[in-house]
């Protein structure tokens, strides 16, 4: 519910707080007293669009803010949520709007946009009194109005559910389409890339091997030569270094006989001597393995060039290019088996289509069976509410497509968000016209009531959000305006009401009784609101009656209406 409202220097209002209640809250005030700018606040913290010319003078910006129950977090959990905004006890909307034009929006004493607040707002009030503001006039909202009355949410979320199964096999069969069509028209350059890459047959880390063999064929004679000489000096020659080494090791012997402190060198010394016979052995066996193949140099050097060619073709390195031979090769493959996924896509997309039509057939179905019923009731409120030969009808049309994604009865149709119908509310208020759609109803009153008997018969959804009526009185009076009254109480005790009226059939009818006053002190005009205790609330439902000189019988008319109103 909605629990205040605090409006400081926004048009004739220089500062009020108004607290309200459960139920249904009646609000009323002489013509001009301020009761469009006490909504008009009301619209501008929901997100309505701003205006300068609503701070009033002299004031720097205007600030409005309205603090509502927790209960709407089941509505707007989800968009808070996703801002990051803070979940706190209460939801508390406020809105500045300054006089240089800029406008700051706050949820929960977060930043938001105004975007932000102007949704979240559409799912706290549904503020009727202007026709921008009745969701009933805009078409798109009649399937859900009519699903909540009919109670087919669930069956909607049903539907729902494996129409988005029935959308996403086709993207993939789609998108596996598009892929084979591609592979199809370049086919036969990637079998050529592949056959080239695959006769290659490339290995991995295979250039660096290359040039390393072709460095040692290149230089064998070179590696010859010098290994020779260097097996030469270290043992073969008559002054080599092991023959050299051997004698001084047998020199220091002696000394280290004689001497102790010439031991550590003589371990030293075989082990030079020893590094010398093992040196010896490698070269040996190295200048014996050398190979002297030419054939093989330009084989290396041929296969060389075939790696830089297809390298600088490609612009990549050979591990690159054996990346590129396994995608090429998987693409074929995919080619390859393409028939067959295909079909088994498209056998998933004929049973999630025969699952959609069926949904939707049954949603179908059980709509216009709640559409029968919701036409009596709504038929039978407006009777009530002072319009007793409308014509009230729930019009369902199907766009048929040849290629449309549900079938019924051997026809194809298009399949919407929420269904295979199109759900349009019309009506006529005349005798003898023929119904015609909500929006083409010219007289504010009729709308106001319309929606009147509409909430009263999807009363028993829990997503209607606070109501908030203006001009509903329009054009009744008497028997009509005290029927009015009395829908309004009865909806009220499923869902916080609030009305805007002149007579006083209907603001008898009141938990709540706010009276707006305008009032002149000095040179300025200044707007606010009362909350009336009963008997304040008796002399201005009695002044409804008679205007400014209230006589006995209009107090006692005002007291059997009010007390009529406690008891219905």
């Amino acid at each position: 519910m909605l629990k205040s409202l605090y409006v400081r220097d926004f048009a004739l209002i220089d500062e009020l707080s108004v607290s309200f209640a459960p139920g249904l809250t009646i609000i009323t005030g002489e013509t001009g007293a301020g009761k469009s700018i006490l909504m008009g606040a009301l619209n501008m913290v929901l997100g309505e669009r701003a205006s300068v010319e609503m701070v009033r003078g002299g004031s720097s910006k205007a600030v409005i803010e309205a603090v509502f129950g927790g209960e709407h977090y089941d509505s707007i959990g989800g968009m808070l949520d996703e801002e990051e905004i803070e979940r706190t006890e209460e939801i508390i909307l406020r809105r500045d709007i300054s006089a240089s034009g800029q406008s700051r929006c706050f949820i929960n004493d977060t930043p938001c946009t105004v975007a932000l607040l102007k949704r979240v707002g559409q799912q706290l009030v549904d503020l009727h009194g202007q026709h921008d503001h009745q969701l009933l006039l805009h078409a798109e909202t009649h399937a859900g109005m009519l699903d909540g009355f009919g109670l087919l949410h669930a069956e909607t979320a049903q539907y729902r559910n494996t129409l988005e199964e029935y959308r996403k096999l086709r993207r993939e069969l789609q998108s596996l389409t598009e892929r084979a069509d591609a592979l199809r028209e370049k086919r036969d350059f990637i079998d050529y890339q592949f056959k080239e890459l695959e006769a290659a047959a490339l290995v991995e880390g295979e250039e660096r091997s290359i040039d390393e063999e072709i460095n040692l064929l290149e230089n064998a004679e070179t590696l010859f030569s010098l290994g020779t000489e260097l097996g030469e000096n270290l043992y073969e020659s008559e002054s080599s270094a092991y023959s050299t080494l051997a004698s001084s090791v047998h020199l220091l012997e002696k000394l280290a006989a004689i001497d102790p402190r010439f031991e550590p060198y003589l371990e030293e010394l075989r082990g030079a001597t020893s590094t010398v016979e093992e040196l010896n052995r490698f070269v040996g066996r190295y200048t014996g393995g050398i190979e002297f193949n030419r054939d093989r140099l330009e084989e290396l050097r041929e296969r060389q060039l075939l790696l830089q060619r297809l390298g600088k073709k490609h612009g990549k390195s050979i591990d690159e290019l054996i990346t590129l031979r396994d995608q090429l090769s998987e693409e074929l493959s995919l080619e390859e088996n393409v028939a067959g996924e295909l079909a088994a896509i498209e056998a998933d997309i004929q049973n999630a289509r025969t699952a959609l039509s069926a949904s939707a057939s049954s949603l179908s179905e059980h709509r216009r069976e709640a559409a029968k019923r919701l036409e009596k009731e709504i038929m039978a409120g407006l009777s009530t509410l002072g319009i007793p030969r409308s014509a009230f009808e729930v019009r369902f049309t199907r766009e048929a497509a040849p290629d449309g994604d549900i079938e019924i009865d051997g026809t194809s149709f298009k399949a919407f968000d929420n269904g295979c119908d199109r759900v349009e509310f019309m009506i006529s208020t005349n005798l003898g016209e023929s119904p015609k759609p909500l929006a083409k109803v010219a007289s504010g009153g009729e709308i106001s009531r319309v929606m009147l008997a509409m909430k009263s018969a999807l009363a028993r959804s829990a997503e209607l959000p606070i109501l908030v009526f203006d001009e509903i009185d329009t054009g009744i009076s008497g028997k009509v305006a005290q029927s009015v009254g009395f829908s309004l109480k009865r909806l009220s005790r499923m869902h916080q009401i609030m009305a805007i009226t002149h007579l006083p059939q209907i603001a008898a009818m009141g938990d709540l009784h706010l009276a707006v006053q305008k009032r002149i002190e000095g040179e300025r005009t200044f707007t606010g609101v009362t909350p009336l205790d009963n008997a304040h609330r008796v002399e201005e439902v009695a002044r409804l009656f008679s205007g400014e000189t209230i006589s006995e019988s209009s107090r006692k008319l005002a007291e059997e209406l009010i007390e009529a109103g406690r008891s219905a």
